[in-house]
């Protein structure tokens, strides 16, 4: 007899409780939002910005970008930003491996945020100058073990996606391919191009001219499948099992956000993402439109983590 006086009192709070989620859901949002992300003009930069013009129409309210440059100063001004969904932060993998390279980093990548979705991925195409005798990726191990420690590779800072990459490779591989560290892409590629380096783990944005003019030869794309991007050129997993790297980026809330907001945020992302003009922008871009689950992204952050905190560890890299 109790229970049947009780059931009807957890009914109604059930449904009071889910109109309250649904008015909160439908209300917000009421003012602009912003995205925190990296300086003007990176991938992270461009991706957010792609993302920002379609949830200022679809959602009815400007949606700001926020460039704060290194992903320190980006992940703690979210990490501290009141958890209503006005701020929000979109990065690459970044933000979740620094804290392996760096002591005291003032954010938890895993407690300190709400995922809310993978936005985009970008892979990398190993690239070797013409003159390096190798056509394929078994090529190249050949003959890096036939000739240890001579072989070069070039990358920008300590733990970028090119330096960890490479590194990789050669733990997968039993290669020692030697880094040659510059200070960012650019003049990376103008030595590799010039021949002043053998090869190059490379993002996407930039390569695909020089491969088509003969300044350098692709041998493979870093993804476990074959790539949209690049048709035709073979993936290293198809010949090293298991290999796999990429640069995620996440678009995140603060802990504690309200879970009608964020799966809001959720879903007006992905119909931007998915959009034609956006999808073909950023393929241009080279990068490839996701979207996810919330628990997706919180999954792939803990798998990377795992995944290239051990490489980190292991080839002992720390960035400055």
């Amino acid at each position: 007899m109790s229970s049947k006086r009780v059931f009807p009192w957890v009914v109604s709070l059930a449904a009071i409780t889910c109109g309250a989620d649904l008015a909160l859901g439908q209300s917000y949002p009421n003012r602009p939002i912003r995205i925190v992300t990296s300086q003007a003009g990176g991938g992270s930069d461009v991706a957010a910005r792609l993302i920002a013009q379609g949830l200022s129409t679809s959602m009815g309210q400007q949606v700001l970008v926020d460039n704060r440059g290194v992903v320190a100063i980006a992940g703690q001004v979210v990490a501290k930003a009141p958890p209503d969904g006005y701020t929000l932060l979109l990065y690459a993998s970044a933000l979740w491996l620094t804290p392996y390279l760096r002591e005291n980093v003032q954010y938890d990548p895993v407690k300190d945020f709400a995922p809310i979705t993978l936005a985009v991925s970008q892979p990398s195409i190993v690239v070797a100058h013409p003159s390096l005798p190798v056509k394929s990726v078994k090529d190249l191990i050949a003959l890096a073990k036939s000739r240890p420690g001579e072989l070069n590779y070039a990358s920008a800072q300590d733990g970028s996606p090119a330096h960890i990459a490479a590194e990789l490779f050669n733990s997968m591989t039993g290669t020692r391919i030697v880094r040659i560290t510059y200070k960012g892409s650019g003049p990376a590629f103008i030595d590799l191009i010039g021949g002043q380096v053998h090869l190059m783990f490379a993002p996407t944005g930039g390569v695909v001219p020089h491969v088509q003019a003969g300044r350098l030869r692709a041998l493979a794309v870093t993804t476990t499948e074959p790539s949209p991007l690049f048709p035709g050129l073979p993936t290293v997993a198809a010949t090293v099992p298991g290999y796999e790297a990429t640069t995620p980026y996440g678009i995140f809330a603060p802990a504690g956000t309200p879970a009608p907001i964020i799966n809001r945020l959720n879903q007006e992302i992905a119909q931007v993402l998915m959009s034609a003009n956006v999808k073909e922008r950023l393929l241009t871009l080279g990068v490839e439109p996701i979207g996810s689950s919330p628990s997706a992204l919180a999954a792939k952050v803990k798998a990377e983590m795992i995944k290239w905190g051990k490489v980190i560890r292991q080839s002992g890299i720390r960035a400055e």
